[in-house]
């Protein structure tokens, strides 16, 4: 996985981050009410931001490696989030994914087309059989959107996040190369 794998679809580009994408990773990750969901307490400043820029450039070169999309609008060049396959482990073909949205690119399709071109290219050159998902029971809109493209959930993990000071549930969903509907 030397050269990133860039995608495309009519509306989005899906390419590397970079330390230019800190300001608006700051903006998508500073948000207190989308991070109750992602695992993760909120980003208080640039710096935070660019250190995640360079957590996710290193996926690739880790024993269990990963891929972190930015999702960039075509129309004006605005990162509309991120998405990623992270955790390969190439012994059983499988994976984890994962997503954020800015709160203004929400509602608009922009994640179901992301995550389908992702899906293909993990099914297709990762070799993948199985992508694993974990969400919070309450964000019920990354729910319907896995449910929409065919992942079934499987069960809860009890207390299996911890972020904003407390543990939290998790649903574990799970998708397999042959229910995946481009």
């Amino acid at each position: 996985m030397n050269n990133f794998p860039t995608r495309e679809t009519p509306r989005l580009l899906l390419r590397e981050l970079t330390p230019q994408d800190a300001p608006r990773l700051l903006q998508m990750y500073g948000d207190a009410q989308a991070m109750q969901w992602l695992g993760s307490d909120p980003l208080t400043e640039l710096a935070q931001a660019q250190a995640l820029i360079e957590t996710f450039a290193t996926w690739r070169q880790q024993a269990t490696p990963g891929t972190r999309w930015g999702i960039e609008c075509r129309l004006d060049g605005q990162l509309l989030g991120d998405c990623g396959l992270f955790k390969w482990s190439r012994e059983y073909r499988s994976c984890f994914v994962a997503f954020a949205l800015a709160p203004d690119a929400r509602g608009r399709g922009v994640m179901g087309e992301t995550l389908r071109t992702v899906l293909a290219w993990g099914f297709a050159q990762m070799q993948l059989n199985r992508v694993q998902a974990l969400v919070h029971p309450q964000n019920q809109a990354s729910l319907q959107l896995l449910e929409r493209l065919g992942f079934e959930q499987e069960g809860r993990l009890r207390e299996a996040g911890y972020w904003a000071g407390r543990h939290h549930d998790l649903l574990q969903l799970s998708l397999l190369r042959r229910e995946f509907r481009p």
